[in-house]
């Protein structure tokens, strides 16, 4: 499969019928890993740097969920292919836009990823959707077994794993959920969640997690403590607290439904007519507007479109998407222009 031909392909985390799915859109975990014999990447020289791909990449191929990846030289992809893989979760910002030799393999199915020379030699990451924690751990701690079968990691038996980064030693691991959170929002009750999650050790990231802003309804919730603790307590832990929120941001929509019921018909039926009617439109106007949309067929007040088309569409209608699926280079009015005419032929 090229590169291109990604934009026709939806990916499979993007699609979850479980109740709770309607709120956890899906989970992620991603462990950082580093080489013994070599510098952490900001210290690398480029003939370094060119090694540890060679190396990580020769060691993945040779797993049986990355035998027969997709490889990308991140170095020598355009802006356009590095922002389109960003948008696909497949790389990190700092990733997508770093200056060093750097790289990335993933699946067929986009759920297995490893970034090569991030933060880290290695960023090892899987993806689902829905709240799905313990399976993808069972999962990527294979395949990290298999690849330290075959890479010499730095580590330390009394500290752990070591990375660039003092905050991600020990289990290095990330665990992270995306959610969706109008009513807490629309009661400007996630300031009370935010204060509670960064106290038991948790923070609240934008859409495209670490490095991005907080500019809608759509958050990506992580552990932020990764030393003293066990890859099943840092689990448990993200786990517990995205039930909790879960159940805060169902009991709020009861109320919302009961006091304010009106008020919320005419926000989404106002959201609803402008991505219907829409002929120029931006991706972040696009987001708020797709929060309340969704918000709508949650609550059953819209029942004509399902969760599963605002998901693809949620993908589909980022900047580099539309370029990739129009196959040409667009300035920001002409994609607003295009990604207008997308919502316009799914939303009917």
């Amino acid at each position: 499969m090229k590169l291109n031909e990604l934009v026709l392909h939806t990916n499979r985390w993007v699609s979850d019928s479980s109740p709770i799915g309607s709120i956890v859109i899906s989970s992620r975990i991603r462990l950082a890993r580093n080489l013994e014999k070599f510098p952490f990447p900001h210290c690398m020289d480029l003939d370094a740097a060119k090694i540890v791909v060679s190396e990580v990449k020769e060691a993945a191929t040779s797993t049986k969920n990355l035998k027969n990846s997709i490889f990308v030289n991140l170095k020598k992809a355009s802006k356009l292919d590095r922002k389109f893989l960003m948008e696909r979760y497949l790389i990190s910002k700092e990733h997508a836009f770093s200056s060093q030799e750097r790289a990335v393999l993933f699946d067929a199915d986009e759920q297995v990823a490893l970034m090569i020379n991030e933060e880290d030699h290695l960023r090892l990451q899987v993806l689902t959707s829905g709240l799905q924690l313990d399976s993808l751990w069972q999962k990527i701690n294979k395949i990290d077994d298999e690849l330290e079968a075959k890479l010499k990691y730095a580590y330390l038996s009394d500290v752990g794993y070591l990375t660039a980064c003092p905050t991600n030693t020990g289990t290095a691991m990330r665990a992270s959920v995306m959610v969706h959170l109008p009513a807490l929002v629309f009661t400007k009750s996630i300031e009370k969640i935010l204060n509670s999650v960064r106290q038991i050790g948790l923070t609240l990231r934008g859409i495209y997690g670490e490095g991005t802003d907080i500019k809608s309804t759509f958050f990506q919730i992580s552990n932020q403590i990764t030393l003293g603790l066990t890859e099943e307590e840092i689990i448990s832990n993200v786990g517990k607290a995205i039930r909790q929120i879960v159940d805060e941001e169902y009991n709020t929509r009861k109320l919302l439904v009961k006091d304010s019921k009106l008020q919320i018909e005419n926000e989404v039926w106002r959201a609803y007519g402008i991505l219907k009617n829409a002929r120029i439109i931006s991706f972040q106007e696009v987001i708020n507007l797709f929060s309340a949309l969704r918000f709508a067929i949650e609550l059953n007040i819209i029942t004509d479109i399902s969760i599963d088309v605002l998901n693809e569409l949620l993908v589909d209608v980022q900047p580099a998407h539309i370029q990739k699926m129009y196959g040409t280079d667009m300035n920001a009015n002409e994609r607003d222009i295009k990604r207008a005419e997308l919502i316009r032929s799914k939303i009917k």
